[in-house]
């Protein structure tokens, strides 16, 4: 990995596909010469050619989606750009390259299981926009979009030579590199630490007959787990960010949706402090969301006693 890498894609104008496939290499690869160009010759003598060459070839460093008779595709039938090869060729050796530089550990199940992660949530619509198969976010909002309002544009190339504009479109290039890369690994931290709560939120303590479950660090995710796993929990407890309360939090029927198991009692929406503690009796009440799916007080005894409130509160009022 150490090694120096020539890192070849094409000059001029750049899109999500080419520029999301570089990063990975150098994300990979830390030891490189980028070469934006459009010589064959340049090309070929690389160690990889992103979006350019004509070939695909994963062994030789070729990863080109443009030739005549390209069919490649993903079991699911979402075919590949450059950005999707790379990252099914290169992006394990990405997240464990990531995953050791900033000390996280990580199963070699863990990471495939980022690999395919992202590329189910990000990687495959930056695949559908380059390739066609998806018109991608509405306006200017996606990956794909964003970066190409990077490019530079007639008015900024007015009056520069080959030279000066070539130098400039590489400038921002770089720049979209480092964006991508930015959103790429952030996408990692979130996966790893979803990986790494997995445990933890299992092993949790059950409160009031197994329906509550405490967790001791707020912050932490633990959606998935509760809705997959855990059918009797109704109420998680956990501190808040500040450490200055513990907030009361519903469980979804499911990971994306905003129906509850549980909800909060009606009586208690949108009151706060004295408000809520007086119809509670809890005297360190601070608030209940007027949705019904979160509330808190400023002890965990407090919290605990929302919650064997709400639990005991008939369906019709809660």
């Amino acid at each position: 990995m150490n090694a120096l890498k020539t890192i070849a894609t094409h000059s001029g104008s750049f899109h999500a596909d080419d520029v999301f496939g570089v990063s990975v290499l150098m994300g990979v690869f830390p030891s490189h010469i980028l070469v934006r160009t459009r010589n064959n010759e340049r090309i070929a003598a690389a160690d990889f050619a992103v979006d350019v060459g004509g070939a695909w070839d994963a062994s030789s460093g070729r990863f080109d989606h443009h030739q005549r008779g390209f069919d490649g595709a993903r079991p699911d039938g979402v075919g590949y750009a450059s950005a999707g090869l790379l990252w099914s060729a290169y992006g394990a050796r990405y997240v464990e390259a990531f995953a050791t530089a900033n000390g996280y550990a990580i199963s070699a199940d863990a990471v495939q299981a980022i690999v395919r992660s992202i590329d189910e949530a990000l990687v495959q619509y930056l695949d559908k926009v380059d390739t066609g198969q998806d018109a991608g976010a509405p306006g200017i909002f996606g990956l794909s979009s964003l970066l190409s309002q990077l490019n530079t544009n007639w008015m900024e190339e007015n009056g520069l030579d080959a030279d000066a504009k070539a130098q400039l479109q590489e400038a921002r290039f770089l720049e979209a590199v480092t964006i991508t890369r930015r959103f790429l690994d952030r996408a990692i931290v979130k996966q790893i630490s979803q990986v790494r709560s997995r445990d933890i939120v299992r092993a949790a303590k059950r409160l009031l007959d197994g329906r509550v479950l405490f967790l001791q660090e707020g912050g932490m995710p633990w959606t998935r787990v509760v809705v997959e796993e855990m059918p009797e929990v109704l109420l998680v407890i956990y501190p808040d960010s500040d450490g200055n309360q513990f907030q009361l939090k519903t469980v979804p029927v499911s990971p994306d949706s905003f129906t509850s198991r549980l909800d909060l009692p009606q009586s208690w929406a949108g009151l706060r402090d004295q408000e809520l503690a007086a119809v509670t009796g809890v005297p360190d009440s601070v608030f209940c969301h007027m949705n019904l799916f979160i509330g808190g007080a400023r002890s965990l005894e407090g919290a605990v006693r929302l919650a064997e409130l709400a639990l005991q509160a008939p369906p019709s009022l809660a």
